[in-house]
This record gives C-alpha cells, structure tokens and sequence, in this order.
C-alpha cells in the first residue's frame, strides 16, 4: 500500500538521508520567508505600487487565504500523483508567483500572486511532514520530520530578517526576484537528492470525513489551535509588548533569541518525539503556559523577558515535529489528509492570534496577552492531557498496540 506512513524494505536503513531532508526544510524555509517577508517591506511596497500601507498589508493576508482555501482540497487532488511530481509542482509555484510579485507594477496582479504563491504553500505544508516520514525507517520517522522543519525557526530567525535587510538595501522587488533563484536552485536539489515515491491508488485514499473522524485525529487538531493561537497572540505583537520593557529599539535581538532557542527546541523534539512524544507536548504546553504567567508578572523586567522569551522559543521550535507526527500516527493512511487540516488549521490560528490580538490590544493594552496565553494553553494542555489513548498516548510511539497504520 503506497501511503505516507508505509515504508518499503529498501527504505529500512539506518542512516538518515540528510541531503534529501535538508531539501525539505529548505522547501519550508522558502514557505515561510515568502509569506512573512512584506511584512517587514510594506513602506517599500506601498510606495511601489502606488496603495496605502493597509492594502499592502493585503499582500500577508491574500497569501494565508490562499494556504487556507487550497491545502485540503488541493491534497484530495492530487494525493494519487507521484510525490516529488507534487514537491516540484508547489516549489515551482513559489518560483512563478514570487517572479511575478517581483516584476508587477499593478497592486491586484500582485495580490493575485500572493494568493497562489499561498496555494502552493498550503500544499507544500500538507505534503514535508509526510514525506519526511516516509524516507526513513519507522523508528526514524520523529527525527526526520525535526530536520524536515529546521527550516521553519530558521527563517523566522535568520531569513525573515534578513529579506528585510535586503529588501531595504536594494529593494523589495529584488528580495522576491532573489527568492526566485534560490527556488531554481531547491527545484536541482531536489531532482537530485529527493526520492520519488507512488501516490495513493483510488482504493486507497480515505474520504475526508473518514479521516477527521479517526480517534485521535480531532484532539491533536484541537491542540494546535490553541497552541498556535497562544504562540500568534505574542509574536504577531511582539513590538509592542516588548516595548513594554523598554527593548522596542531591540525587537531584532528579542527575535534573534527567539529563532536561537526554537533550534533548541528541534533537537530536543527530535531527540523525544519517538520515545516520550505525550511528555514532550504536556511538558512544552506547560512551560509555555508558566512563561505566559511569568510574563504577566514580570514582563517590564528585560531580563526576565529576554529568558521566557527563549522558554517560548524552545517550547515553539519542537511544536511543528511533535503536532505533525502525532496527526499523523493518529490518522495512519489517511495522513496526507489530515496534515493538509493541519495546514489549515495552523494558518486559522495565525489569523485568530492577529486578530484576538488587535482585540485585546484596543480593550486592555499588551498586559492583557499572557493572561489570555495562559488560559488558551490551560486548554491545549487539557485537551491533551486527556487523549492519552488516542492522539497523545504514553510511551514509546512505536510499542506494541500503538496503531500507526503499518
């Protein structure tokens, strides 16, 4: 049975296969710097394009609509293609719609492009957990989706940044062109190094209710939502609340640790996501969920705020490898689909956190957001604690009688 979670004998190996895997967190690295880059360039697009800095902002928003409204059904589409036909599909996506983002002089062709360079995220996302899973062995799956999502915290730390950097110094236009030629060279990287595997035959696929369904599926679904909510109420309006602590002029350095400590947090997944996978989610919620009380506290003292904001990082950095190999073990064939819910799901909760935050932001000021952190997480926290046989159950994920689809 050719799906995400079967592996076939010659795949059994013991060494990891670093250079496809790396492909894939590049892959990531890609998703995330092109949908966050505007961000830190709209007085350049708006000047660019002739439109206010609000309908510039547009350009973040159609992206994650995009991610949205395309990640499940485009997944259902095309999940009895080839997988790397459907890799190199979204990564040449990315190439197409961030050219022509970087040669439109007109704001709704622009806006267009944003939107299904969002698209081809949104499958790209439904697809690197899977795939990462399936090019090793069983009981390197836990490792592999961490180096698979290495590229994540390294773009919120590094590449993010750096785009704005560059978007600054020779303009927002060559940030996206330079975007497109590292696109060209990730499409050569992963013909080369990146196997090819089947898609699913039509018998095979399960019916998307079936999978929503499925024990376990929904209580991991549930968990990232307030996970990511609590994560997006903070780093959306993280000037703002650091301000606070008089470091508004250091918001780089307060992201820097950040980006620092969630690579911490990818090792530590990896190194506990197969033997200790329910521990590792109920420990991470609760040390986020004390750092958000911590910080409703203390939050005007910067050195408290530098170190809960480092606890946050590496609570943060090993939320992707934990969340995806949990839906994925809980939804066993059916993980393609499922991880797609996730991609919506996920990108829910960055819309909810902008949008709970402004909300906040106008009634309370910033010292409402670790209180409203805290309760979300309180919810995460229990929601998990209770699917302690289906979606976070004890031990090692791979024991006798743990139903990973094999």
């Amino acid at each position: 049975m050719a799906s995400t979670t079967t592996i076939t004998t010659h795949e059994e190996t013991d060494r990891l296969p670093l250079a496809g895997l790396l492909a894939l967190a590049m892959t990531g690295f890609l998703c995330i710097v092109t949908e966050t880059l505007p961000a830190g360039l709209l007085p350049q697009i708006s000047d660019g394009l002739a439109v206010s800095s609000s309908l510039a902002g547009q350009t973040v928003t159609a992206y994650a609509m995009g991610s949205v409204l395309a990640a499940i059904p485009l997944t259902l589409a095309t999940s009895g293609w080839r997988r790397r036909t459907v890799l190199l599909l979204t990564i040449v996506g990315f190439l197409i719609f961030n050219s022509i983002t970087a040669i439109s002089t007109a704001y709704w062709l622009t806006l267009a492009a944003r939107f299904f360079a969002g698209v081809s995220a949104g499958l790209a996302w439904s697809l690197l957990a899977g795939y990462a899973r399936r090019m090793v062995a069983l009981s390197q799956q836990g490792k592999a989706v961490a180096i698979a999502m290495v590229g994540t915290p390294i773009a919120l730390s590094l590449g993010v940044p750096l785009g704005t950097w560059l978007g600054t110094s020779v303009g927002w236009r060559w940030a996206f062109g330079i975007m497109s030629l590292l696109t060209l060279s990730l499409i050569a990287w992963v013909l080369a190094k990146v196997p090819d595997y089947a898609g699913q035959a039509k018998g095979e696929r399960s019916p998307l209710p079936q999978v929503f369904k499925t024990p376990g599926v929904r209580p991991v679904l549930c968990v990232v939502i307030a996970w990511m909510l609590a994560h997006n109420l903070l780093y959306t309006y993280i000037s703002p609340f650091v301000a606070v602590a008089n470091l508004a002029d250091h918001v780089d350095l307060v992201l820097l640790v950040f980006g620092v400590a969630a690579l911490v947090g990818i090792w530590v997944a990896g190194k506990s996501v197969d033997r200790a996978l329910r521990r590792t989610v109920l420990l991470s919620l609760l040390a986020f969920g004390l750092t958000s009380l911590v910080l409703g506290v203390w939050a005007v003292v910067p050195s408290v705020l530098l170190v809960a904001v480092a606890t946050w990082g590496v609570t943060f950095g090993g939320a992707g490898t934990l969340l995806q190999t949990a839906l994925a073990d809980a939804a066993a064939d059916g993980a393609d689909i499922a991880l797609s819910m996730n991609v919506v799901a996920w990108n829910a909760a960055i819309a909810g956190g902008g949008l709970l935050g402004g909300v906040l932001l106008d009634a309370w000021g910033v010292s409402a957001f670790p209180w409203a952190m805290a309760l979300l997480l309180a919810i995460g926290f229990l929601i998990a604690w209770r699917a302690r046989i289906h979606g976070f159950p004890a031990g090692h994920r791979l024991s006798p009688g743990q139903a990973l689809g094999h």
